[in-house]
């Protein structure tokens, strides 16, 4: 793994502490799974 992907995952779990500390995770997972969705949508798009 890259340094730079190192650090994306670690701070992609801080922040989900930061909403679990705050109680925004459904927020932040609703968010998530839509950008999944929508960058495989967007991927098969221009395929």
């Amino acid at each position: 793994m890259s340094i730079k992907s190192s650090l994306y995952k670690l701070l992609r779990i801080s922040n989900d502490i930061n909403a679990v500390k705050r109680g925004t995770i459904g927020k932040r997972v609703a968010r998530r799974a839509t950008g999944k969705i929508t960058g495989r949508a967007i991927q098969k798009l221009f395929k």
